[in-house]
């Protein structure tokens, strides 16, 4: 132990109270012993410190950072040295805000796609997950803060999400809900991990022996301390006893009075509470110590530089027939849609980022040297109907030769507390672009969300491109941005859809493809395999 002189000084109250949060986001300091409190923050795409009164829902603002792509967007690049040059990029921002312990990234598997949280997770595919939040996680502590991978473990959905029980086998528990995480592990040495609000066959993840001291730290190796997600903690000692460092946020004197009785009758040894600490010094001596080191600026342009070619790399166009894109130079084109204007580029919740910069669709069209001939609201993003809005973009579309309609979903549907009823865009987006369809001239129409496009999205004259869903098993991650004339890549996999679900498709993946109808093709149906 590298702290031992420390912790034989201090008594079992004060260990006791540095095994919990001091505020929402600051750990406890004794500076009479030399122990610094160190500042948490999150998230998982950008830094999201709070100057004035804190909270871990996302409701008070923040601290302006660069807002980067979700992890769901990142992880369709299939490139780990992008997501560590971003790790890289909100670790310099965390360090500069004077931030320890960035919390994230996330890497919990997409086991439904209606998980409201998913927009902050990799994939479904443990291997892929694995890699990326190991990049990200090595980018983070580079200048030697420490990143937070989370939720440990087999947490995969937000309704009843502090309650919900996750029953699984040994083998599906580490060959998919355990796989990226022991990734992250052995490959980027994180400094903590946060453990889940859910219970794992009956016990809850922060107490939870099997997870905590036989998995991660025995089997795995790990060292660090590993940190509750808020509000995540249900019996204190028992998860200092087996493995849990840190209870947050802040639940005051009562947590520690809860650890002294706890040794005091034997519920727990003092021996259990030296260990959690020796575990908490190391991080709050190391990380403040490259906190304090730290320049206290960053380049917010150079930063919003990588966030845009994340974005652009993260792009997948399976099929480009008869080379429609990219549009060319003076090409007509309206532009339709709230969300060309005021884009949703993030989920809602605690990792939301107070953006130091946008950039609307309409921006990035002034730089396209397209033509276009105007912009339309098109549609409340709400859902509440409006004819005089949608007859406004049916007229412009008549004066353009191609159509770009922008559609998503509102900033409620995709958050953390809520899991999503179902996969369809408001009845008013679908009910505009069925107007402009009909419109004479033959249109290029899209859609987005700041997880996963919906229905069809883009077309040139008499030839429609169509985004879809695919197969989970096809494995391919989630698109959230667009930008004109992206090269395509050439082969699509095989689509399971058919004309009859064109309207609303609603399976968990991501494709696009282009054809020459104004229907999507019907594909073969699947194999057995590809249903397993």
């Amino acid at each position: 132990m590298k702290h031992t002189d420390i912790i034989k000084n201090l008594s079992l109250e004060q260990k006791c109270a540095l095994l919990s949060g001091g505020t929402v986001f600051t750990t406890r300091a004794l500076p009479g012993k030399g122990i610094p409190a160190i500042t948490l923050s999150d998230g998982p795409n950008g830094v999201r410190k709070q100057a004035g009164a804190a909270d871990h829902l996302g409701l008070n603002p923040s601290v302006p950072a660069t807002c980067f792509p979700t992890s769901a967007t990142v992880a369709n690049s299939w490139d780990p040295e992008l997501g560590e040059a971003v790790g890289a990029a909100m670790g310099e921002e965390a360090a500069a805000q004077g931030v320890s312990v960035l919390l994230g990234p996330g890497l919990n598997i997409k086991r439904s796609p209606l998980c409201g949280r998913n927009f902050e997770y990799f994939s479904e595919d443990p291997y892929l997950a694995g890699k990326m939040a190991a990049a990200y996680v090595r980018g983070i502590q580079k200048n030697g803060i420490a990143a937070c991978p989370k939720h440990f473990a087999v947490n995969s959905q937000e309704l009843r999400r502090m309650a919900s029980d996750s029953i699984v086998d040994e083998r599906t528990l580490r060959e998919i809900y355990l796989t990226g995480f022991e990734m992250v592990v052995k490959e980027a040495q994180p400094k903590t991990i946060m453990s889940a609000y859910n219970l794992v066959n009956g016990t809850y993840a922060n107490e939870n022996a099997h997870l905590l001291m036989e998995i991660l730290r025995r089997d795995w190796g790990f060292d660090g301390a590993v940190v509750t997600d808020w509000g995540g903690s249900n019996d204190h000692a028992l998860g200092v006893k087996n493995g849990s460092t840190l209870e947050m946020p802040a639940p005051g004197g009562d947590a520690i009075r809860e650890l002294m009785k706890a040794v005091q009758t034997g519920k727990i040894t003092e021996a259990d509470v030296d260990a959690r600490l020796e575990e908490l010094l190391e991080l709050v001596f190391t990380t403040k110590a490259a906190v304090d080191a730290a320049p206290g600026k960053f380049d917010a342009d150079a930063h919003h530089a990588l966030a845009r070619r994340a974005a652009a790399q993260s792009i997948v166009l399976l099929k480009n027939e008869n080379s429609l894109l990219p549009l060319a130079k003076g090409e007509k084109v309206a532009v339709i849609g709230d969300f060309a204007q005021t884009p949703r580029y993030q989920g809602a919740g605690s990792s939301a980022v107070n953006s130091i910069k946008v950039d609307s669709f309409l921006d990035c069209l002034a730089e396209s040297g397209l033509n276009s001939v105007g912009y339309a609201k098109g549609f409340d993003r709400q859902g509440k109907p409006d004819e005089a809005l949608k007859a406004e973009a049916v007229l412009l579309a008549k004066n353009a030769d191609v159509v770009l309609l922008c559609m998503g979903l509102d900033e409620i549907k995709e958050s953390e507390g809520i899991d999503r009823a179902d996969m369809k865009l408001a009845e008013n987006q679908l009910e505009l672009l069925a107007a402009v369809a009909a419109a004479p001239r033959w249109k290029a129409i899209g859609s987005r969300t700041a997880r996963r496009w919906s229905t069809a999205v883009w077309a040139v004259r008499p030839v429609r491109a169509h985004w879809s869903r695919c197969s989970p098993a096809r494995r391919t991650p989630a698109v959230s941005w667009l930008r004109l004339g992206r090269a395509a890549t050439p082969t699509p996999p095989q689509k399971r859809i058919s004309a009859a679900t064109a309207p609303l498709w609603s399976t968990a993946r991501v494709c696009m493809w282009a054809t020459a109808t104004t229907t999507p093709p019907v594909c073969p149906p699947p194999s057995p395999s590809a249903t397993a």
